[in-house]
């Protein structure tokens, strides 16, 4: 049999994944929440610096008229 038989549908790309493509998505994009999570956490709570606050809130007035 050569490579052009086409006696079998090519897989359409909104056919359902299978159960071990869709397991090995979920972990990873597990494995990525956890790594960004553990990555930026310290950085997301860090208080916003008060010259930043004082440029958004200058936009914000200006914006406002």
């Amino acid at each position: 049999m050569d490579s052009s038989d086409s006696s079998k549908p090519a897989p359409s790309p909104k056919a359902p994944k299978r159960k071990a493509e869709r397991a090995g998505e979920d972990a990873f994009d597990l494995w990525l929440q956890r790594g960004l999570h553990q990555l930026y956490d310290d950085v997301a709570a860090e208080p916003i610096p008060p010259e930043l606050m004082r440029l958004i809130e200058e936009d914000r007035s200006r914006r406002g008229k």
